[in-house]
């Protein structure tokens, strides 16, 4: 198949308790402190919006974000190892962009490691800007914390 590039039909369904292990089994894979089961539980029980980003029955990545006032916050966000670098955060940044807008609000926002250029890069790409710092925000896995950028997006 010389000269025939492969693609993927992508689509979004909600997530739910039953597709928590998987989403889980790539949690594990793209993070060296990933989030646990309670997390995602936790988000499905408070209502916040967790989307799947499949390719088929690919779980290529998945978002949670957490409406506010006039605003969203975006509390993770995961592209499988196996399929980064291949523009599905901005899909996935796109689609929680739309869902705010039709929730009424007027800003996106997030932290991020201080470490995660290659995130960063993502969101200053979908006009993401920096605005602050949390320091000690994240565990670094050295029994030391690593500050967060926060990171605001105005719709």
């Amino acid at each position: 198949m010389t000269g025939v590039q492969s693609t993927i039909e992508a689509c979004f369904e909600a997530m739910t308790p039953h597709n928590i292990d998987l989403v889980l089994a790539v949690e594990q894979q793209a993070y060296a402190h990933p989030w646990v089961r309670a997390n995602f539980t936790d988000a499905l029980a408070s209502g916040y919006q967790a989307q799947l980003l499949m390719g088929g029955d690919i779980l290529l990545g998945y978002f949670v974000a957490m409406k506010g006032v006039d605003e969203v916050h975006l509390l993770n966000i995961t592209v499988a190892p196996a399929y980064q670098r291949q523009g599905w955060a901005h899909v996935m940044l796109d689609a929680m962009a739309v869902w705010a807008r039709g929730q009424g609000a007027e800003w996106l926002w997030l932290e991020v490691r201080v470490g995660n250029l290659r995130a960063m890069h993502v969101y200053e790409s979908q006009g993401f800007e920096a605005v602050g710092q949390r320091k000690n925000y994240y565990p670094d896995g050295h029994g030391q914390r690593e500050h967060a950028v926060v990171m605001s997006r105005r719709l």
